[in-house]
């Protein structure tokens, strides 16, 4: 009996030792590799960049006013794509003329303000390509659209109504580029096609001069020189002498036939 009891005990010591040494031996699963979630980028206040750039202020009011400027803050951090702005400056808004953007509606206004933009980050960089696709739609619609022309690095825009340059980097960096242009964008879905022609630009001072006016005036062109009216003189006195030098001649010839007929 004694030895059955031992037998099971020993059996049993045995049994927990290895399961242990098992337990002891087994390796955990590696962790997983799965990638890091991209780091959220910076947030960008529109609103507080065109105010401290300080001279986009008239287009900063039309963007809170139409209440765009939710729409760009929106797009700026709340999408993959981003935003592209076309921000006016203040002169540009002060200098526009005609057509005037006195008599646009609400709802005018906003399209206009969407028109500065595109649904898209681009660096300067992307619009050499932008180029070859134009004409390109805007945030505004498919009937706002734009055409991009890159020549070496320097950016053209046209709207048909309007013709300018991106003549600086505001802020480019991915989701948002904001570039400056010295002229208001206006579209022809809101201001239509029958643009006035462009001025023709100022003559070159070589084609204002006309051939009068290297001429002083009450100065006949057609009168002699003095230098070729003593030319005249001098191949007119010859002819001067010989008639004086015949008529003496004639006298002297009569004054011996006179005296000879006596």
């Amino acid at each position: 009996m004694k030895s059955t009891t031992v037998f099971l005990i020993t059996t049993a010591v045995l049994l927990l030792s290895s399961s242990e040494a098992k337990a002891q031996t087994t390796k955990s699963p590696p962790p997983s590799l799965a990638p890091a979630p991209a780091p959220t980028p910076d947030h960008v206040n529109l609103t507080h960049l065109l105010t401290v750039a300080g001279h986009f202020q008239t287009f900063l009011g039309y963007l809170e006013s139409t209440k765009v400027i939710d729409t760009f803050q929106n797009r700026a951090n709340n999408s993959k794509d981003g935003i592209t702005i076309f921000a006016p400056t203040d002169d540009a808004f002060s200098s526009l003329k005609q057509p005037s953007l006195s008599n646009l509606t609400q709802d005018q206004l906003k399209s206009l303000c969407l028109f500065h933009s595109l649904p898209r980050y681009y660096s300067l960089a992307d619009f050499k390509n932008l180029s070859e696709s134009s004409p390109v739609s805007t945030f505004a619609g498919g009937q706002y659209t734009l055409n991009f022309t890159d020549l070496s690095g320097d950016v053209h825009i046209s709207s048909g109504w309007t013709n300018t340059r991106i003549s600086s980097s505001v802020l480019s960096t991915d989701p948002v580029a904001l570039y400056q242009v010295n002229r208001v964008l206006l579209p022809e879905a809101i201001f239509g096609t029958n643009i006035p022609p462009m001025p023709a630009p100022a003559p070159s001072p070589e084609a204002e001069a006309s051939p009068a006016a290297d001429t002083p005036s009450g100065v006949n062109v057609n009168a002699t020189s003095p230098s070729s009216s003593s030319e005249q003189n001098k191949n007119s006195s010859p002819q001067v002498i010989s008639l004086g030098f015949q008529s003496q001649l004639f006298f002297a010839v009569l004054s011996v036939v006179i005296i000879m007929s006596g």
